[in-house]
C-alpha cells in the first residue's frame, strides 16, 4: 500500500452494508487486527446499518403526523435482531439511546412539526445505536476498543448566514490538523477506537450531520484531523469502475485515480463514495484505498496524488439522475452588463449551488443536483417566482447527467460520434467540458441515461496499453469467469479440451475450427424471416471446409476480390453465379470486367467507373454502395462510412451516379450500405434499410436493399448479444412499409468468430518490476486483430482450466514488435512453459489476415469432425 505521512493512525470507514450482520463485524476486527499488527491505531468510523437512516428520514416525517409508533418497532427489531445474533442484551447497550429517541418523536407528534434542529438529533441515532452495539461486541470478544461520539471531535464551521436546514442537515468541517485529538487518541490505552460517520457539533454544542453519505466525509475529516497514514473506505465493491457495474456488466476496475479524477467520477454519479471525502484527503495529501468488506482479499482502488499519469486518456463513464434543469430567456439580455449577476443572486438567496452553466445571446440555462438535502419543490417554486421578473423561466427534467472522466477528454471527443447517434431523435439539453479538460458532460432525459452509458463504455472504454489503468471486471474479480465468460460454461472449446490439447501437442501454433458451431451460427441467420438473401462474406475466413459448409446450406457469398471470386469457383464450379457478390474497392478495370464476365452481381462504390469505363456497363445490372453519413463500430478501423471512410458514394454525389448510369446504358438493381463491424446494436440494419428505401426512389429499377454485414459477437465478459430476434422484428417493418424491396445480409464474422479458437503454447515467462509476462509461441503475424483494432479476445490456460490460483499477466508473442500482445492484464491459471493457452472467438480476420512477418509461418489450420 502507497502511504501518505508517517503517522500512527489509519482511518477505517464501514458502510451500512458493511456493519449490518455479525459476519461482516467479525470481518471489521480481522481488519482492525491487522493493521493494529502493522503498527498503527486503527480509527473505525461506521455508518447506521443498513436502511436505518432511511427508516430514521420516515419517522422523522410521519412524527409530525403523530404516526411513529411503528416505525419506532421496526427500528427496535432491526436492533434486537443484530444484538441478539452478537449475543448482547439490547435493553443494556441500546435501552437508553431508544427511550431519548422515543421522547424525541413523542416531542414533534405534539408539536405537529419537527425543526432542523430536532431533525439531526434524531438521525444521530442511527450511526451512534450501530457503534454502541459494534463496541460491546468487540470489547465482548475480547478486543481491545475505545468508543468516541464523534461529536465530541469534529467541530463544523458554522455559517450564521445559511439557512436552519442548510446548517443542521448539511454541515461542513475544516480541514484541518488537530494536535489536540491526535494527542487525546494516542493517550488511549485501547489499541483502536470506534466512532461515528455522518454526525458533528457546531459551535454552540448542537448536533448536526454532514449530509446524505456523510461517513465518507467524516472519514476524511479524521484522516486530515489525525495526519493519518491513509484512510481506507470500506464498502460492498472493491473500488471504483468504468462504470456502474449493475448497468454495464464488463465495467472493470480502475487501479489507480488522482484526486481531481476521483472528484469529477464520483461528483458525475459514481455512488462508491461521497464526493465531499475527496477534497480533504486532496488537501491534506492522504492516499485513500477502496477495500469490499466482503472479499478483503479483493484488489482495489487508491486515490492519491501518485496516481496522475500523461497523456490523454478515458477512465470512467458516469451518470447522474434526478438533475434539474432551468433555462432562463430574455432578448434583452445581450450585452446587458450584470445580467448574469441577477439572475444567480436568486440561487444564493436560496441556497442552491450550480453544477453546470450554458449560455448564448438570449438564454442561460444550469443545472441543479436535485440532493434530498438541497432541492425540493417549494425551494424551486420560490426562485422560480423571484427569476420571473427578470427573464422567462423553464423547468426541465427530470434529465440525467451522463460524464466521460479522464485526462485530455479533447483529445478523444472524435471517438464519442458514434454513440451519439442514439440521439438523433431524442433531446441533449446541454453539453458542457470542463475547463481543467477532465471531464466532457451531456444532459439528457432521465429514461435515456443508462443507454448512453452502456453505448458510450462500449465504444470508448478499451484495454490500456500497459494494463495501468483498469483492473478486472466485476465479475472476474469474484472468480465467476466460467460461468459470465464470453464463451460460457458450455462454450464447444471447453467440452473438446482434450481433445485440443493433443492437438496442440502435435503442431502449435493453431486454428481450431467446429463444424457444429459454424452450423449453428448459420442457421440462426437464415431463420430471420426479414432477410431475403445471406451473403457470407468471404474474407472473414476463407478455409475451404468453411466455404463449404455454408454452401450446403445455401447461403450466398460476398466477394471483395477477383482471387476470392476464382477460389469460390474452383471449390465450386457448378455454384450459380447469382449466389456470388462482388464489391470491389479501388480494384483495377480487369476486376470489373471479369467481374462482369463471369455473371456474378457487381457493386461499385465511385463514380469512378462510371465516368471513365463507361462501356463495361452497358446493358449490366449493377449494385451500388452508398455512404449514409456516419460510420459505426468496435474501432475506428472498422469504421466504414462517413467523410473520413474511403468505402462508398457520397450522399452528395447520388444524383450524379444515377445520371452517369443511365447514360452508361446500366441499370441499378440494387442498394448497398455498410457501417461498420462489432455492432451490437439491433436498430443498426433498420436505419440503414430506412435509408436505402428513401435514395431507391432515384433507381427505378431498385429490388434489392443490401444491408452490409457488421453483425457483433460478444467479446468481453458483460457484453450482451446481439438479439437477432430484434433485429428480425425491426427488419419486418421496413419489410410492410416497402414490399418492393427484398433485404440482403453479409455477415462475415458472426458467422464464424466464436466456431474458431487459436491454441498457442507457453515459451517462457518474465516478471519486470510489478509486471509479469507470459510469452507464447502464437505471434501478430497469425492473429493481427489486437495489434490493429485494440480487439479483445478471452485467453484461458487451457492446460490448467480453472485451477486457481490465477495470476495478472500480459500475454505476449515472439514478433519484434511492441505492439505483439494478445492480452493486457489477464487473470490466467498460473502459466508454465508447454502449457497451451486458447485464444477464444478467433474465428474470424485470423488466419485471413496472417502473414509470415519476421519469416515466422502463421498458425495452421484444422477443421473439427463433429462429435
Amino acid at each position: 500500500m502507497s502511504e501518505g505521512r508517517t503517522g500512527n493512525f489509519v482511518v477505517l470507514k464501514f458502510g451500512g452494508t458493511s456493519v449490518s450482520s455479525l459476519e461482516r463485524w467479525e470481518t471489521i476486527a480481522a481488519v482492525v487486527e491487522r493493521r493494529i499488527a502493522e503498527g498503527v491505531k486503527p480509527v473505525i468510523v461506521c455508518s447506521a446499518l443498513s436502511g436505518v437512516s432511511n427508516l430514521l428520514e420516515n419517522l422523522v416525517d410521519e412524527a409530525a403526523k403523530g404516526r411513529h409508533e411503528e416505525l419506532l418497532l421496526e427500528l427496535k427489531a432491526r436492533h434486537r435482531a443484530l444484538a441478539e445474533e452478537m449475543d448482547l442484551s439490547f435493553e443494556v447497550v441500546l435501552g437508553p439511546d431508544f427511550e431519548e429517541l422515543e421522547r424525541l418523536a413523542l416531542g414533534a407528534s405534539l408539536v405537529r412539526e419537527v425543526s432542523a434542529r430536532l431533525h439531526a438529533r434524531m438521525l444521530a441515532f442511527g450511526e451512534i445505536m450501530c457503534t454502541r452495539l459494534g463496541a460491546a461486541y468487540l470489547e465482548k470478544t475480547g478486543r481491545g476498543i475505545a468508543w468516541m461520539d464523534a461529536r465530541d471531535c469534529l467541530q463544523t464551521a458554522c455559517k450564521h448566514t445559511i439557512t436552519d436546514r442548510r446548517r443542521f442537515l448539511s454541515a461542513t468541517c475544516e480541514t484541518e490538523a488537530l494536535p489536540g485529538l491526535q494527542e487525546k487518541f494516542r493517550s488511549l490505552a485501547e489499541s483502536a477506537i470506534l466512532t461515528q460517520g455522518f454526525i458533528a457539533r457546531d459551535a454552540d454544542g448542537e448536533t448536526v450531520l454532514l449530509g446524505r453519505g456523510g461517513s465518507d466525509t467524516s472519514a476524511a475529516y479524521f484522516a486530515a484531523a489525525l495526519e493519518a497514514r491513509r484512510c481506507e473506505i470500506w464498502t460492498d465493491v472493491p473500488g471504483v469502475f468504468t462504470a456502474n457495474p449493475n448497468q454495464v456488466p464488463g465495467a472493470r476496475l480502475i487501479r489507480s485515480l488522482d484526486y481531481e479524477e476521483a472528484q469529477e467520477i464520483t461528483s458525475t454519479g459514481a455512488k462508491v463514495l461521497h464526493p465531499n471525502c475527496i477534497n480533504s484527503l486532496h488537501k491534506s495529501g492522504i492516499p485513500l484505498h477502496v477495500r469490499c468488506t466482503e472479499r478483503p482479499e479483493l484488489e482495489s482502488t487508491t486515490i492519491s496524488s501518485a496516481a496522475r499519469e500523461g497523456g490523454a486518456y478515458l477512465k470512467a463513464i458516469s451518470s447522474k439522475r434526478g438533475v434539474l434543469l432551468i433555462s432562463m430567456e430574455d432578448v434583452n439580455m445581450w450585452r446587458q452588463a450584470g445580467f448574469l449577476a441577477d439572475v444567480f443572486a436568486p440561487f444564493k438567496h436560496h441556497g442552491l449551488s450550480i453544477d453546470l452553466v450554458s449560455t448564448s445571446e438570449t438564454n442561460v440555462t444550469v443545472s441543479l443536483d436535485a440532493a434530498p438535502d438541497a432541492l425540493d419543490a417549494r425551494t424551486i417554486e420560490a426562485l422560480k417566482a423571484d427569476l420571473e421578473p427578470l427573464c422567462d423561466v423553464r423547468l426541465i427534467g427530470p434529465c440525467a447527467l451522463v460524464s466521460l472522466v479522464g485526462r485530455n477528454i479533447r483529445a478523444i471527443l472524435h471517438r464519442i460520434g458514434p454513440a451519439l447517434e442514439v440521439f438523433k431523435e431524442k433531446k441533449v439539453y446541454l453539453l458542457s467540458q470542463a475547463a481543467s479538460d477532465l471531464n466532457f458532460s451531456a444532459v439528457v432525459d432521465e429514461e435515456e441515461a443508462e443507454r448512453l452509458v452502456r453505448k458510450l463504455h462500449d465504444l470508448l472504454i478499451r484495454e490500456d496499453a500497459g494494463g495501468r489503468l483498469f483492473g478486472p471486471t466485476w465479475r472476474e474479480l469474484h472468480d465467476l469467469k466460467a460461468e459470465n465468460a464470453v464463451s460460457g460454461p458450455d462454450a464447444w472449446w471447453r467440452m473438446r479440451r482434450k481433445e485440443l490439447l493433443e492437438l496442440a501437442k502435435a503442431e502449435s501454433p493453431r486454428y481450431i475450427y467446429d463444424t457444429e458451431s459454424l452450423e449453428r451460427a448459420a442457421d440462426e441467420l437464415a431463420a430471420l424471416a426479414s432477410v431475403g438473401r445471406i451473403c457470407y462474406a468471404v474474407k472473414a475466413n476463407n478455409h475451404p471446409e468453411i466455404l463449404g459448409i455454408f454452401e450446403s446450406r445455401g447461403l450466398c457469398f460476398e466477394c471483395v476480390s477477383i482471387g476470392e471470386i476464382r477460389l469460390l469457383l474452383k471449390l465450386f464450379p457448378q455454384l450459380d453465379r447469382d449466389r456470388i457478390l462482388f464489391t470491389p474497392n479501388f480494384a483495377p478495370k480487369s476486376e470489373y470486367a471479369e467481374g462482369l464476365s463471369t455473371g456474378v452481381n457487381v457493386t461499385l462504390d465511385n463514380l469512378y467507373p462510371l465516368q471513365t469505363w463507361p462501356e463495361l456497363f452497358k446493358g449490366r445490372e449493377i449494385f451500388v454502395r452508398l455512404d449514409p453519413g456516419q460510420g459505426r463500430g468496435h474501432h475506428k478501423h472498422v469504421h466504414t462510412a462517413g467523410a473520413q471512410s474511403k468505402f462508398g458514394v457520397s450522399p452528395l454525389q447520388i444524383e450524379e451516379f444515377a445520371a452517369r448510369a443511365a447514360e452508361a446504358g446500366g441499370k441499378v438493381v440494387g442498394l448497398h450500405a455498410h457501417t461498420g463491424s462489432g455492432i451490437l446494436t439491433s436498430e443498426n440494419w433498420s436505419e440503414e434499410a430506412l435509408f436505402l428505401a428513401e435514395t431507391a426512389a432515384r433507381f427505378p429499377d431498385v429490388r434489392v436493399l443490401d444491408l452490409g454485414g457488421g453483425l457483433g459477437v460478444p467479446e468481453k465478459p458483460g457484453q450482451t448479444p446481439l438479439d437477432l430476434a430484434a433485429v428480425d422484428e425491426s427488419l419486418q417493418k421496413i419489410r410492410r412499409a416497402y414490399p418492393q424491396f427484398e433485404l440482403w445480409l453479409e455477415p462475415g464474422r458472426f458467422l464464424v468468430a466464436h466456431a474458431g479458437v487459436l491454441l498457442t503454447t507457453v515459451t517462457q515467462t518474465k516478471e519486470k518490476g510489478e509486471r509479469r509476462f507470459v510469452g507464447v509461441d502464437a505471434g501478430m503475424n497469425s492473429l493481427v486483430r489486437p495489434m490493429m483494432y485494440g480487439s479483445y479476445h478471452e485467453i484461458v490456460n487451457l492446460s490448467r482450466l480453472e485451477e486457481g490460483p490465477p495470476v495478472v499477466a500480459d500475454v505476449v508473442g515472439p514478433i519484434c514488435e511492441s505492439g505483439d500482445t494478445f492480452g493486457f492484464s489477464r487473470r490466467l491459471d498460473e502459466p508454465r512453459e508447454g502449457d497451451v493457452m486458447l485464444v477464444a472467438v478467433a474465428g474470424a480476420y485470423g488466419r485471413a489476415m496472417s502473414s509470415e512477418y519476421n519469416v515466422r509461418p502463421p498458425a495452421g489450420e484444422v477443421m473439427l469432425e463433429k462429435r
